[in-house]
């Protein structure tokens, strides 16, 4: 599983992430409104990681900067609250970070999870030139089961098989009633998108679904699971990729939580 540096904190992985992003895309850091960060192992508890992230980034002051702490949901939800925040603030761009370095608070000696979580960072570059436009969005949380994924004393636990309980009762029922919202089919889709918590999860609502499984890739096997970075990561190989014209996103996990939306492509 990947695992960040022991020098490295949250806000360094952001950092990556924007200079692995400027190395691809011509961006003017002039023109960056709004820096959210999605995290739930920040540097500390105060300042928020976004501060640091601007102060890194050289970007100008009059640009709103602040996190979201939540987990494998957090991409989803935040892409949400983004679009959602520079439309109704008359902005244009903006960066949606993801980073939660679960190396941080996972007990090595735990198999249960020291096997299952690795650690990266993305972010994502929002705007009015956007390549996918999002559909009507899906959110749910069933907060009476917080507990089978949770952080106590500075160390994760998990319950592998409520974990796996909820994402199979949960997400084929909402991946239908998504696909319902935004008038489409299964066969509408040209790809899912899942979080990729686990083959066995994705296979499952796989097989609900009727879904091909070459439609719905498990790609997690060698770099682990990377909590709400999981869909943003899947999501850059498809971005020049134009055959890609419907996107089915959904992230599930801590809260326990989902959020699901369409991506279509412009």
């Amino acid at each position: 599983m990947s695992k960040k540096s022991a020098q490295e904190d949250t806000s360094d992985m952001c950092v990556k992430a924007w200079e692995a992003l400027a190395l691809k895309t011509a961006i003017n850091k002039e023109d960056i409104e709004c820096v959210i960060v999605v995290t739930q192992n920040p540097d500390s508890n105060i300042p928020h990681v976004s501060a640091k992230v601007h102060e890194a980034l050289g970007l100008k002051e009059n640009c709103a900067c602040f996190d979201i702490s939540l987990g494998c949901s957090g991409f989803v939800y935040a892409l949400s609250v983004i679009e959602a925040f520079l439309e109704s603030n008359n902005l244009n761009k903006g960066l949606l970070f993801t980073a939660d370095p679960y190396s941080k608070i996972i007990d090595p000696d735990d198999k249960n999870t020291s096997l299952l979580f690795g650690d990266a960072a993305a972010v994502t570059l929002i705007g009015n030139d956007a390549v996918y436009l999002s559909g009507k969005y899906n959110f749910g949380t069933i907060g009476k089961l917080h507990r089978e994924l949770i952080c106590n004393n500075s160390l994760l636990s998990m319950n592998g098989r409520a974990i796996f309980d909820f994402a199979a009762r949960y997400i084929p029922a909402d991946i239908k009633s998504l696909l319902e919202k935004n008038e489409l089919n299964v066969n509408d889709v040209d790809i899912f998108l899942f979080h990729q918590g686990s083959k066995y999860i994705i296979d499952t609502i796989v097989k609900r679904l009727k879904v091909p499984a070459e439609k719905a890739p498990f790609v997690a096997g060698e770099y682990g699971n990377t909590v709400s970075s999981t869909i943003p990561i899947m999501l850059a190989e498809y971005l020049n990729n134009t055959v890609y014209k419907t996107i089915v996103i959904s992230g599930f996990g801590v809260g326990l939580s989902w959020a699901s939306c369409i991506l279509k492509r412009k």
